[in-house]
């Protein structure tokens, strides 16, 4: 992106002239002469609009596309710095290694300290966005499961992602165990979470920090948030990933037990999460994905069900409080509670 264009923080800024040569300095030379924006989604970390648009020259682009940016006050910009980096980065360098189902990207840009990035995506059209709140079907859990395959497989074990993305070590490790419970505090103290859900809590705190740093037979790519609001749903229930803020290597499950654990009902949970765990490693088998089985696939679900009160309580902190992600934080830990204490060994008891 050339250094004297400003990047955005408000819709506003989206101009004609800005976005003509924002597609310019990413390959795409043509000519907005008319945009008109509208709110999409329910980002908690960035805004997200659907622009129309007229070109004088559309050189083969649609007359719609999503543009994200960063959109809160300076300090939350900062603090969000991270996973825009995260995210800016997936689209320009790793997106095409994939076969999960993403949004294509027109254009990107980040600044230097990433606390201002525009992302120009394909608008998905007639999808609609999961509701964390309402949680979703089995069936729609289980096509983004198996779609998660498409992410993970083709990334499996490899040293090259590996080396680039190394895995967290013990730098990381006390990193987080200095802020994590202090930041459970200000969860309890903002939320004033049920028994259930406050001793998910003690046992995050608890065990956080070995978790992180333990070994791993196994790593791969993995989204970091996946839950239904980060999901588009086709008409057909094709699904297409959103939001690759939190992008890190890791287990792979960590995707798939945050998945299931907090946008499924505990009853629905119950009834179908074998049956899932077992599609989603028949695509990873499909994917090209060797020497590991179902029983170990399931081992590793259960042992990576902590990444749902991590996400949440760190969650919570970076997103700008609203109604509805109050009400979405408070859903999702109830619902990962009761996972927790169903299946981890001795459950909320230990």
């Amino acid at each position: 992106m050339t250094e004297t264009v400003e990047i955005p923080t408000s819709v506003d800024q989206l101009t004609p002239q800005w976005l003509s040569g924002f597609l310019a300095d990413n390959g795409r030379e043509a000519k907005v002469t008319s945009v008109t924006a509208e709110p999409v989604g329910t980002g908690q970390m960035a805004g997200s609009y659907r622009l129309r648009l007229e070109y004088d020259d559309a050189a083969g682009l649609p007359p719609t596309m999503v543009a994200k940016l960063a959109t809160g006050a300076p300090e939350q910009r900062e603090f969000g710095s991270g996973v825009f980096r995260n995210e800016v980065r997936f689209y320009r360098d790793l997106a095409d290694r994939f076969t999960v189902p993403k949004p294509d990207c027109y254009a990107a840009t980040i600044s230097d300290a990433a606390t201002e990035f525009v992302l120009l995506l394909e608008d998905m059209g007639d999808a609609v966005q999961g509701d964390q709140i309402t949680g979703c079907t089995p069936a729609q859990a289980e096509a983004v499961a198996v779609a998660a395959a498409g992410l993970h497989a083709p990334g499996w074990n490899d040293p090259g992602l590996l080396a680039d993305m190394p895995l967290p070590g013990e730098p990381e490790r006390e990193m987080m165990e200095s802020i994590l419970a202090p930041m459970a505090d200000v969860y309890r103290d903002r939320f004033s979470p049920d028994s259930r859900g406050s001793a998910a809590i003690d046992w995050l705190v608890r065990n956080a920090g070995d978790w992180l740093v333990a070994p791993l037979d196994n790593a791969a790519l993995i989204h970091g948030d996946l839950r239904v609001d980060n999901v588009l749903f086709g008409p057909r229930g094709e699904v297409t990933v959103i939001d690759w803020q939190t992008i890190t290597t890791g287990n792979p499950l960590r995707d798939i037990a945050f998945l299931l654990s907090t946008s499924l009902t505990v009853e629905d949970r119950r009834k179908h999460e074998r049956g899932i765990v077992a599609s989603y490693h028949r695509a990873l088998v499909t994917a090209g994905v060797t020497g590991y089985t179902l029983d170990q696939c399931w081992e590793d679900y259960v042992g990576n069900l902590i990444q749902a009160p991590l996400i949440i309580v760190f969650g919570s902190a970076a997103a700008q409080p609203t109604e509805r992600g109050d009400a979405m934080f408070d859903a999702m830990l109830s619902r990962s509670a009761a996972a927790i204490d169903d299946l981890a060994p001795g459950g909320l008891g230990s």
